[in-house]
Formats: C-alpha cells, sequence, structure tokens
C-alpha cells in the first residue's frame, strides 16, 4: 500500500492503458500489484537512492539482530530443558520441561522468521501472502500457549490448595486453544483462497482487512491471557502472604510468583495497546485509501519493512524481555531423586513429582 501511494505521488510515468478483457484486467492487476510489493521490499523511494539503501540496510539488520537474540533464548530454553531432563529423567514430561521445549519452539520458530523476513516479504509480493501471514502470526500463538500453561499450573496449585476441583482445567486449556488455533487458521485460509481468486488491487484491500482481524484477535487474546495472570497469580501469591509458616522456600515461590506474573501480565497487556494501535492505523488508512488523505500503511503498523525501529521496540517488549527474565526467574532445577527421596523418607512432607516452576 504504501509503495502504491508512493508510487502514484512519485512516477512521472503515464498510467497503464485499460485492459480489453476482464481476464487482461486481472492479469495487469496482479503484475501491477506484484511490482508494486517488490519495489517496496528491494527498491524503496526512488527519490532519494541513497537513502533508501541505508534504510533497507537498517531493516535488515534490524531484523538479523531481533533472529540472534531469539536464537540465543531458544538456547538456553533448549539448555534448560536438557538439564531438568539429565536431573530427573524419570519423571517423564512434566509441566516445566513442556514450558521450555514450548519456550525453545517459539523462539525457534520467530528466529527463522526474522532471519528469513525478504524471502517472506518476497513470497507475499509473488502473491502468496498467507506464506508470511503463518510465519508472522504463528510464533505469537505458540507465546499464549507457553504462558497460558503457566497460569493452568498456577490454577492447578491454587485449586487443590483450596481444595477446589481441579478436572475442568485442563480441558478448558485445551479447549481454549483449540478455539484460539481454529479461528487463526479458519483467517489463514480466507486469506489463501482471495490471493488464489481475487484480482490484484481487491486482493490487496482484503488482505490488509485479514491483517486487521488477526490485529483485533490477538488483542482479544492478550488482554484474556492478561487476565489469566492476574486472577491466578494474584490469587496465588495472596494465599503464599497468608501462609502461616515462615521459609526460605516460601520467600523464594513468593517472589517468583509476584515477578513472573507482573512481568506476563504487563507484557500482554503492551502486547494488546499495540496490535489495538497498529489494527487502529491500518484501518484509518482504508478510509483515506480513495484519496481522502495521504499516508503509507497506517502510522503504527506491526511487522511492517517501513517500521524496524517500530518492530523492535514491540518485540524487545512484549515478547524478548519477558521471556529471557521468566526463564532467568525460573532458571532453579527440581532436586535430584536421591535428595528427594531423602527428604520424603524423614517426613517432611515432599510431594514426589519432582515439578519446580513456579
Amino acid at each position: 500500500q504504501f509503495a502504491i501511494i508512493s508510487y502514484a505521488k512519485n512516477s512521472s510515468a503515464p498510467p497503464p492503458s485499460m485492459p480489453s478483457s476482464s481476464y487482461d484486467h486481472d492479469l495487469v492487476s496482479r503484475e501491477w500489484w506484484s511490482n508494486m510489493m517488490m519495489r517496496m521490499v528491494v527498491v524503496g523511494d526512488d527519490n532519494n537512492s541513497n537513502v533508501s539503501t541505508v534504510h533497507r540496510q537498517a531493516t535488515i539488520a534490524v531484523f538479523y539482530v531481533l533472529a540472534a537474540i531469539y536464537a540465543c533464548i531458544a538456547a538456553v530454553a533448549l539448555a534448560q530443558l536438557m538439564r531438568i531432563q539429565m536431573r530427573v529423567p524419570e519423571y517423564g514430561w512434566t509441566t516445566q520441561k513442556v514450558f521450555h521445549l514450548l519456550n525453545f519452539l517459539f523462539c525457534f520458530l520467530r528466529c527463522v522468521t526474522f532471519a528469513a523476513r525478504a524471502p517472506l516479504e518476497h513470497a507475499a509480493a509473488a502473491g502468496f501472502p498467507v506464506v508470511k501471514a503463518i510465519f508472522m502470526d504463528l510464533p505469537s500463538l505458540m507465546f499464549f500457549t507457553t504462558y497460558a500453561l503457566l497460569v493452568l499450573f498456577w490454577a492447578e496449585i491454587y485449586h487443590q490448595a483450596r481444595s477446589m476441583p481441579t478436572a475442568a482445567l485442563r480441558p478448558a486449556f485445551l479447549l481454549s486453544n483449540a478455539v484460539i488455533y481454529f479461528v487463526q487458521i479458519g483467517i489463514w485460509v480466507y486469506m489463501a483462497i482471495i490471493s488464489a481468486t481475487a484480482s490484484g488491487g481487491a486482493s490487496a484491500r482484503e488482505i490488509l482487512t485479514c491483517n486487521i482481524v488477526t490485529s483485533f484477535f490477538m488483542m482479544v487474546v492478550s488482554i484474556a491471557s492478561a487476565f489469566g495472570f492476574l486472577m491466578y497469580g494474584g490469587r496465588l501469591y495472596m494465599m503464599l502472604t497468608r501462609f502461616p509458616i515462615e521459609s526460605k522456600g516460601r520467600r523464594r515461590k513468593l517472589k517468583e510468583v509476584g515477578l513472573v506474573s507482573g512481568i506476563c501480565m504487563t507484557c500482554f497487556v503492551i502486547r494488546a495497546v499495540m496490535v489495538a494501535v497498529s489494527a487502529i492505523s491500518e484501518i484509518k488508512f482504508l478510509d483515506s485509501e480513495d484519496g481522502k488523505s495521504s499516508g503509507d500503511e497506517g502510522f503504527a503498523s506491526l511487522d511492517m519493512l517501513g517500521h524496524p525501529a517500530l518492530n523492535f521496540f514491540y518485540y524487545l517488549l512484549v515478547e524478548v524481555l519477558p521471556a529471557a527474565l521468566v526463564l532467568f526467574i525460573l532458571r532453579r532445577l527440581p532436586p535430584a531423586r536421591r535428595s528427594f527421596d531423602s527428604y520424603e523418607r524423614i517426613g517432611s512432607g515432599g510431594s514426589g513429582t519432582g515439578e519446580d516452576v513456579a
């Protein structure tokens, strides 16, 4: 969209002749839209090629830096998973192990996305915007699943401590994730259909509409996640503060729950606000597309090549910092089997689960 407006303002070439048939119209429209997208990815603003080159290099550098950061976090999560497995291999897939596995997968996929950002833009320009959408949206869904698992674990602890039923918690977790992934897959399928059937101009507008719907959908998911951390993280924190026995373990858990709840709730709130602002800016762009006003594809659109600084700070605030801080806070390994058995034998109330995630 930015390339279209820039081309219309700066190009001195006459407009193309009218097509003689609907087939020619579709062909010209698709070719023109593809050329404009490639122009945005490869060339940029022709009025100042030097500035365009520097801006393009800075944009690519930002994405490579983000890819390197996510690769480091993925490596830490994988190392932590391997350390836990070596410490307590007999316990199987505990909540702590699944949490670190999902963290690794989410960060690895995000690393691949940013490292291959230019090919993804070329795929979108070639008529496959759904490929870019999948690579950009799927890690966000995995991020939600990873930290929703933490909320589930805290909810089970709270319900068990209060002698409340826990049978419905895991089905609710699975159902909510299934609904979220189903809705997002439906958006991707619709995007693929209109990309394959609609003409270039109409397809571009409808794809932007799909992006807006996705943004508002992720806003709702983020608000729900923040509410989950507020409700169960806050309840567990208050329960620990009223726990009658003072101990080092209690103080450590109190600190862990408080910090993780605050960090995750804040990051999901920031994400909800930023994706809402991005969606609103894109709606304003759609309203101004007929010539009512000028501008690029939203002054605050996320995941755009023209907004490298916004991309960097967005992902730094809503994914990188929370993931890194939570991994650091939950770095403690569960006790080894031998010491845990001894702990149970002296009658100190060991649970025998090996679980040690906040």
